[in-house]
């Protein structure tokens, strides 16, 4: 990956294995904007960004996610601001007309500006992506429910069901939309194992696997 053009970074990860705090700070670190699945479900409702609207805003400029984000006043703070807390799960349920609005601002996304996108299906839509690392963040299931019940403050048992819920929509997801499965680690140029690991030497080790 050359740091030095354009580039995307996407980072797929179970829920528990603390990938998304990765993303964040990872993108702290690169100084780029951290997006993520909350963020363009919100930006989908609320500007009612489906593919006809795309196509007419693409048509009025050619870096159109670059205006439309001077329009709504997303490009004035840190990378930070480009994340919605939005970390209720189960997930929504996607429509095959959102999967494609979705594939074309992540697109958009990336052709105006490096980036690191967390979740939704990053590592299919790049996957011809001339300047794209694309990770898988897992853990043990251990680990992986001792951290959904510190975070959230649950029972273990509530826990495993959260995660067992998400895991199972995250798969169908990616099995109807992209045909192919989140777990298959072709898919993938670093498969990370979170166990044993600290967020901040996680992103160290991306860091120093790009050179940085």
């Amino acid at each position: 990956m050359k740091l030095n053009e354009k580039f995307v970074i996407t980072i797929n990860r179970e829920l528990g294995s603390g990938g998304h705090t990765v993303g964040q700070k990872l993108s702290e670190k690169l100084n780029v904007p951290f997006y993520d699945k909350a963020l363009i479900q919100h930006l989908e409702a609320k500007y009612h960004l489906t593919v006809d609207e795309i196509e007419k805003l693409k048509g009025q400029k050619h870096d159109w996610w670059s205006n439309f984000k001077r329009i709504v006043g997303m490009d004035m703070t840190s990378p930070k601001y480009y994340k919605v807390s939005m970390d209720n799960e189960p997930e929504l349920i996607t429509t095959e007309e959102m999967f494609k609005s979705e594939q074309e601002i992540l697109k958009g996304i990336a052709e105006d500006e490096s980036c690191i996108i967390s979740g939704r299906s990053g590592f299919y839509v790049f996957r011809k992506h001339p300047n794209h690392l694309s990770i898988l963040i897992q853990a043990s299931m251990d680990f992986r429910v001792k951290r959904v019940v510190r975070k959230k403050g649950i029972t273990p048992e509530e826990a495993q069901k959260i995660i067992d819920q998400v895991d199972k929509m995250r798969e169908n997801y990616i099995s109807k939309y992209a045909k192919t499965s989140r777990y298959d680690t072709r898919n993938y140029d670093l498969v990370i194992a979170a166990d044993g690991k600290t967020e901040d030497e996680i992103v160290d080790f991306i860091l120093a696997y790009i050179g940085q």
